[in-house]
């Protein structure tokens, strides 16, 4: 069967808040930017647009460090990769990762320098840090391709999609159409009216309204196909961003997809995969001393579960932990809040809502419901979260050092003995403890304090003086007292 050009897929990549999503808000004449929490997209999603008669597809990429893993799987699905550089700011710590994302991939990208009308811009310095980290861009040592865009005015982006399409071209990008479909899972969600749902990218092949599509462990009947506007379309070429509903569970995003006749088809090779994706789950052991603060993560699609995870581990304290004891996609349910009411856990609810019954069992069961729309604010309150779990710890502060001399009287409890100041400050009724040869043998306290044969209630200089001490063991010469309090920490 002969092969054909087809249209690029492009990966929109780069840090976070650096003008990705209005660029192609641009290019397509859609905004976009108005649907995100805070303007930053955070998910995967993908957009046809067309330029000079020839079609491209989107896939617009989130910017934040959180969303790694969704990246990764963009820049994997991707022909071709715009890397995103604000001339504001310059090279970013994110820029370097969707760099790392995009050569990973092995994919070609170009340069987009973004944001070129701000009054700050200052396109030197951005050309000078894209130099700075290793990427060498035309007029400048290298081969890598750039363009400067304001996606206020249109400046630059015609020259950005001439760009693309002659990468295209230089790629021999190309496709059986006549073949059987296959391709990306994109993204999956769970749909309140049609269920686990997916957006799928056909690389190879045409999807037609026949058959099942097996992505991993999941399959689904192929009833209807709606392109990226939700039209409801009979076919989706090589290239085309569509979704298909009906999968028996979630497929996982970045899962590879293809066709087979019947029901029977698809669940022999679903259980095959399974097979393959089958591992124990991993579970980081407890430390002994911690405490843990378990979660139930519920989210609108499942890369943000996945960014979630990602996110988490890096939250790290030294006698407490974070543990995901449930995650899924979809809203808050009744399951939910006994699973986190019986982990003595919260859920957190990223971009979606709660339902009536889980609303009402998690208020009768005191089981807190935290909503999120930014990774970043669900972060930072769950490390205070933990903080605020952690019990206080006892710590002794060490308040002054003295070294006995000689024993002057001793009883059942109470000893007198003539000592010398080390250091610090010791005062009657301070805790203390006996140290023979930096081992500690008894606890107790000051009782009275002698100087110049004068009782005193504080001793904080040099020199020799007398101390009685209640304690059960007897000091002997040559021990350390060292009196202390203990704080709580």
């Amino acid at each position: 069967m002969a092969r054909e050009a087809r249209p690029p897929v492009i990966a929109v990549m780069g840090h976070i808040d650096h003008g990705k999503s209005s660029l192609l808000d641009y290019i397509r004449k859609a905004n976009i930017v108005a649907g995100e929490a805070g303007g930053i997209t955070q998910h995967v999603a993908a957009y046809v647009a067309e330029h000079d008669g020839r079609f491209v597809t989107f896939l617009d990429t989130p910017g934040h460090e959180a969303f790694k893993a969704l990246r990764k799987r963009g820049a994997a699905a991707a022909d071709i990769a715009i890397l995103v550089v604000a001339a504001d700011e310059g090279v970013m710590p994110q820029t370097l990762d969707a760099l790392a994302a995009i050569r990973e991939a092995g994919v070609p990208y170009i340069v987009a320098i973004t944001k070129i009308d701000k009054n700050n811009a200052d396109i030197d310095r951005a050309k000078n840090s894209l130099i700075e980290h290793g990427i060498f861009i035309e007029g400048m040592g290298g081969d890598v391709a750039y363009t400067l865009v304001s996606s206020k005015t249109g400046e630059g982006i015609p020259e950005l999609l001439d760009l693309v399409l002659l990468s295209a071209d230089l790629a021999e990008i190309t496709a059986d159409p006549e073949a059987s479909a296959t391709g990306f899972v994109l993204e999956s969600t769970q749909d309140p009216r049609r269920g686990a749902s997916a957006t799928l990218i056909v690389k190879e092949g045409t999807l037609t309204l026949a058959g099942f599509v097996v992505a991993g462990d999941a399959y689904a009947p192929i009833r209807f196909i709606e392109d990226f506007r939700g039209k409801r379309v009979e076919r989706a070429r090589p290239s085309e961003p569509v979704r298909i509903s009906g999968f028996n569970k979630l497929p996982a995003a970045g899962s590879l997809f293809s066709i087979v006749k019947n029901k029977k088809e698809a669940e022999a090779l679903a259980a095959t995969n399974a097979k393959t994706l089958a591992g124990a789950p991993e579970r980081a052991a407890a430390v002994e001393g911690t405490v843990e603060l378990p979660l139930v993560i519920k989210a609108d699609v499942a890369g943000s579960v996945d960014a979630i995870a990602h996110e988490l581990k890096k939250i790290i304290h030294e006698r407490a932990a974070l543990r995901i004891v449930s995650s899924g996609v979809g809203s808050v349910s009744e399951t939910d809040v006994k699973t986190a009411h019986a982990a003595d856990g919260i859920i957190i609810a990223f971009n979606v809502s709660t339902d009536a019954i889980a609303s009402e069992l998690a208020e009768r069961d005191a089981v807190s419901i935290l909503s999120f729309s930014i990774i970043y604010e669900l972060s930072d309150t769950l490390a205070k979260l933990l903080a605020e779990r952690v019990p206080a710890r006892a710590i002794e502060k060490e308040l002054g050092r003295a070294t006995v001399l000689r024993t002057f009287s001793s009883g059942a409890k109470k000893q007198v003995l003539g000592v010398r100041h080390v250091s610090g400050t010791f005062v009657v009724g301070n805790m203390l403890k006996i140290l023979r040869q930096d081992t500690e043998i008894a606890r107790g306290r000051i009782a009275n304090l002698q100087q110049a044969r004068a009782d005193v209630k504080e001793i904080k200089t040099e020199g020799d003086f007398g101390v009685e001490i209640e304690a059960r063991v007897d000091a002997a010469p040559g021990d350390e007292l060292v009196t202390f309090v203990v704080i709580e920490a």
